[in-house]
């Protein structure tokens, strides 16, 4: 078992005892003060959330890393309804509430969805800094221990998987007001990587490469008579100009709105996309003031190995963040608190550590089963409606339709695939094939373009 370190400077070293096999025997009652530490590391919704909930386990040390605790993670920000009452997120951390959608397509064409929202019905659209520093705060006050640190590396012990050999976490650790870290160890347990697309702790585990997206977003200050067109109303725009394989986006934000877009296929040629955004955009936010540059690179599919030993993989580190929508957050912090609550379930109160079989049984099983046929829906999607301007027309054309608004909605706004009305899922199969015969008629060929080397690329 692992000795505190209050126990190590009483000078109790003789009373160590080598690591047996994962949870072979419970701590005795006379080993209380001797507590399993559980490292979180990164303090977005993943992090903060996994870390809110061992921090509720008294018997559980929980340490939280988190290298820039202002930090605005580049993001649209939209939160489904279902996120802010899961998760008690409250109004106060939601900027906007988008009952309003503007789809444009290739050719110009504008659908407004959303009359099937009800009253009380909306798409929260929020600013990182504000949301994530909410989620870490509230870990914190339940008793979770923030670190200012960047964590470098993992030393793994070979036999993890089968004793309890404790993992050291390499970090650099700052202070305020100095920008030169000082290196430090901690032996840990446990560990929740949370450290998001280019995690240290995926890398050091041998998680495996994933396929990856860059997201470019600008920030654009606006003047009050055009904000009013975005109070709630939010835009997406569609067609090779703009994004290749995705959409650009216009969100309304607290007193500007977010100009991007994203793409996989043609990672090179973002700001060129991104400058096409902002001339689709127009008159909508001529005059705007660009107050913040923001890219990141968005995960494409899960990791190969999401666990490893006594490390688990949790949000955008783990590779969960959808096709067609690009969404991540709500599976984030959905993600860390699933993984969470099975890891302290299986520590039992503290007691025991738990196996890679335990935590793959349990934590990915559950979330695999919840969300996997939504990840599967959305990629589907995205390869029939993405992939060139006949789909994308044909794509916004469908948005018309009601049922597919209300099917479109509910599936967002509650996190569930729906199939809902058996003739009017084949009556839209028939609409469907019409709208893309329609499509390709109309739509402009599709730019051309090569990259061999940087499409292969993986983090």
């Amino acid at each position: 078992m692992k000795l505190t370190i209050a126990s190590l400077i009483l000078g109790s070293a003789a009373a160590f005892q080598p690591h047996t096999a994962l949870n072979a025997v419970p701590k005795s009652s006379s080993a209380l003060d001797m507590k399993y530490t559980v490292a979180v590391v990164g303090g977005g919704p993943s992090g903060a959330c996994a870390a809110e909930i061992f921090a509720q386990e008294k018997n559980i040390e929980t340490v939280m890393f988190e290298r820039k605790f202002d930090n605005a993670k580049p993001c649209g920000g939209a939160i489904p309804l279902c996120m802010i009452g899961e998760f008690d997120i409250p109004e106060t951390v939601v900027d906007r509430k988008v009952r309003k959608m503007n789809l444009i397509s290739p050719s110009g064409v504008e659908v407004d969805i959303g009359d099937t929202l009800k009253p009380n019905e909306y798409i929260g659209m929020c600013r990182r800094e504000i949301m994530d520093k909410y989620l870490r705060d509230r870990a914190i006050e339940y008793g979770a221990q923030p670190i200012n640190g960047l964590v470098t590396s993992v030393d793994i012990p070979a036999n993890h998987k089968q004793t309890e050999e404790p993992y050291t976490i390499n970090y650099m650790e700052f202070t305020e007001g100095s920008s030169a870290g000082t290196p430090k160890t901690m032996d840990v347990d446990v560990i929740v990587g949370a450290d998001g697309a280019n995690s240290r702790v995926a890398k050091c585990m041998d998680a495996g490469l994933y396929n990856f997206a860059i997201a470019f977003q600008e920030r654009i200050k606006i003047s009050d008579d055009k904000m009013k067109f975005y109070e709630e109303m939010a835009e997406m725009y569609v067609g090779d100009d703009v994004s290749p394989d995705f959409y650009g986006w216009v969100f309304p934000k607290y007193d500007h709105v977010g100009v991007g877009t994203g793409t996989v296929v043609n990672r090179p040629a973002i700001k060129q996309y991104q400058k096409a955004i902002r001339e689709r955009a127009g008159d909508k936010i001529a005059g705007g003031k660009i107050i913040k540059v923001e890219a990141h690179p968005i995960p494409e599919h899960y990791r190969p190995r999401r666990v490893q030993g006594r490390i688990a993989l949790v949000g955008d580190a783990a590779g969960y963040v959808t096709k067609c929508s690009g969404e991540g957050i709500y599976f984030a912090a959905k993600s860390g608190r699933m993984a969470a609550q099975e890891i302290v379930k299986l520590m039992k109160s503290g007691s025991v550590l738990p196996t890679q079989a335990e935590i793959e049984k349990t934590y990915l099983k559950e979330y695999d089963a919840l969300y996997g046929p939504t990840y599967t829906v959305l990629d589907l999607l995205q390869k029939v409606f993405y992939s060139n301007n006949g789909a994308r027309e044909a794509f916004v054309e469908l948005c018309n339709s009601k049922y597919v608004q209300q099917v479109t909605f509910d599936s967002y706004l509650y996190k569930r695939v729906q199939g809902n009305n058996p003739l009017d899922d084949i009556k839209l199969l028939g609409e469907t094939i019409g709208c893309l015969v329609k499509g390709y008629a109309i739509a402009k060929p599709d730019a051309e373009f090569s990259n061999p080397v940087e499409s292969k690329k993986r983090i």
